[in-house]
């Protein structure tokens, strides 16, 4: 199964949550990850770390946002993609 589809599996939303909002936190981590490891090997590359700030800095705005609306489905989500342990 693509890491991608078992992630938004595990996440399932009711419909008060925005479905842009749960779509972008659910596909997050991979690409993260992704270029965090990309940035390891590369280390020159600042456009690549310049993506990585801002998905990382749009992915905090979300979570706020998240947490401000509704402190359990925040709870959860963090929980599951393993976030501000």
């Amino acid at each position: 199964m693509d890491p991608k589809a078992k992630t938004i599996g595990d996440l399932s939303f009711t419909r008060r949550t925005p479905v842009r909002l749960t779509s972008r936190l659910r596909c997050s981590p991979q690409r993260i990850n992704h270029l965090t490891e990309h940035l390891q090997k590369n280390k020159k590359d600042h456009s690549s770390r310049r993506g990585l700030l801002m998905m990382v800095g749009q992915r905090r705005r979300l979570l706020d946002y998240l947490q401000i609306t509704d402190v359990s489905r925040y709870q959860t989500v963090t929980k599951k993609l393993k976030l501000r342990h």
